[in-house]
């Protein structure tokens, strides 16, 4: 039997679920999810993404907790342990200090055993250098290794 893949989810996931906008990126969010409903993975979101959440206009938020309420996941606290991590990612530019939030999503799915982060943030997360840095910095704190990935890469393709 594999091991269920623990993943966190973070806002731009989420918040692509309700995305008219972008309609590529929203199929494949919704595809996305439908695996999460069948609970291929065990899925983690922190306070700080559903205070990101909180913080979107309605109807949309509405909406966007009525898809959370389809899926298990277990809410992960920010702790002082996330938090040091965060400024150390800060402090060996990992990002820099505007996308301080940023550095607590990677820190909090870092600490709590995450295999991957998904997200489409690839200004800030799902680009090579950010994910580089994150490697070298959780190396040199002796943190495991994360990967950052858009959703469409954690679609098992057509055997």
């Amino acid at each position: 039997m594999d091991k269920i893949i623990k993943i966190y989810l973070d806002t731009s996931v989420i918040s692509h679920l309700e995305a008219e906008d972008t309609p590529e990126k929203m199929q494949d969010t919704l595809q996305f999810w439908q695996e999460l409903r069948k609970s291929k993975y065990l899925v983690t979101i922190s306070d700080l993404t559903i205070a990101e959440l909180t913080k979107c206009p309605e109807p949309k938020r509405s909406l966007l907790f009525q898809y959370l309420n389809q899926i298990n996941y277990e809410e992960i606290q920010e702790t002082q342990e996330t938090i040091a991590l965060a400024d150390a990612y800060l402090k060996y530019g990992v990002l820099n200090p505007k996308s301080r939030d940023d550095c607590r999503h990677i820190a909090i799915s870092t600490i709590v055993g995450c295999k991957y982060i998904v997200s489409w943030n690839f200004q800030h997360f799902v680009n090579i250098k950010t994910i580089n840095k994150v490697q070298a910095v959780n190396k040199l704190l002796d943190y495991s290794e994360i990967s950052i990935l858009p959703p469409p890469m954690m679609l098992e393709g057509d055997e």
